[in-house]
């Protein structure tokens, strides 16, 4: 009778250590899915770009990438880019503050709208932006008469890339906002800490490296765009000509190598600031223990 009971009681922890092995249920079959899957989305386009990049010579790689256009093309690309996610880095924060601390008559209206460049088309972005910010626009129209022009120019460009990116950082902030303890703040208070030095001691570390996730995807949202930016843009060589419309040129010519080398260098420096990016929101994390 006690061999009959002690045996199920003994299977509970074998049964507990078998599913502790596997979190998911058929997890063989769901790694091999997510693999294939990447490979087909993922590294098959990029090894393709890689091997379309090896046809031609290292002379005449380095002459393609390093040529004049394409060289002042990545200066107005990751320079805009910079100065818009920089932009969206502190008033991304500044929305989702609000929109999680503070009601107030069509908050989710409001809230609503942060999400409408992520369902926009590029296209109709740019042509708002330009109808918008144009000599005779509704806001170009009081810059005009000062000599401001706010398109067709670098500047039009960061306000296309600021609109589009945007949603990332007030999506990325906001869910770390929203689970952050407030008591928190209230036992700084408590300490005698200022307004300012409870945001910069207490709520900054807690938010920042969602802050550094938000900055890092608006930038890589940014380096890619193109189909707003050539509506903002003039896009003339040298001054305010995007890299992606270097490639776009490239590829109307048929030169489908100098296209892809041009591309893999904007891979290749996308790869390395993400990768510094990651490395310093791991050591932010780190240091404030989350």
């Amino acid at each position: 009778m006690s061999a009959a009971i002690t045996a199920p009681a003994n299977a509970v922890p074998s049964a507990k250590r078998r599913s502790a092995k596997r979190v998911l249920p058929g997890f063989g079959l769901t790694l091999g899915y997510t693999i294939f899957y990447l490979s087909i989305i993922v590294l098959i386009p990029l090894a393709t770009l890689l091997f379309k990049t090896f046809e031609l010579s290292w002379d005449q790689f380095w002459t393609t990438i390093s040529a004049p256009i394409a060289v002042a093309a990545y200066k107005v690309t990751f320079g805009a880019s910079l100065i818009a996610a920089l932009v969206n880095l502190v008033f991304g924060m500044l929305i989702a503050w609000v929109l999680v601390r503070y009601q107030f008559p069509g908050k989710k209206i409001v809230d609503a709208l942060v999400d409408l460049p992520f369902a926009l088309p590029t296209a109709v972005a740019g042509i708002s932006l330009t109808a918008l910010l144009a000599d005779n626009g509704w806001i170009g129209q009081y810059f005009a008469p000062l000599g401001i022009q706010l398109v067709f120019n670098r500047v039009g460009i960061v306000f296309a890339l600021i609109f589009i990116g945007l949603p990332f950082v007030v999506r990325t902030v906001q869910p770390v906002l929203e689970d952050f303890e407030k008591e928190l703040e209230e036992a700084a208070g408590s300490l005698g800490a200022s307004r300012w030095q409870t945001f910069y001691k207490v709520i900054l570390p807690a938010i920042g490296p969602a802050l550094l996730t938000g900055f890092a995807m608006a930038f890589a949202r940014a380096v890619g765009e193109y189909g707003s930016v050539i509506f903002v843009s003039n896009n003339i060589p040298m001054e305010s000509q995007i890299t992606p419309f270097v490639i776009m040129a490239k590829l109307e010519l048929h030169d489908y190598a100098g296209a892809t080398a041009i591309a893999m260098v904007m891979l290749v420096i996308s790869f390395v600031l993400l990768l510094l990016i990651n490395g310093l929101q791991s050591w932010q994390r780190k240091r404030s223990g989350i």
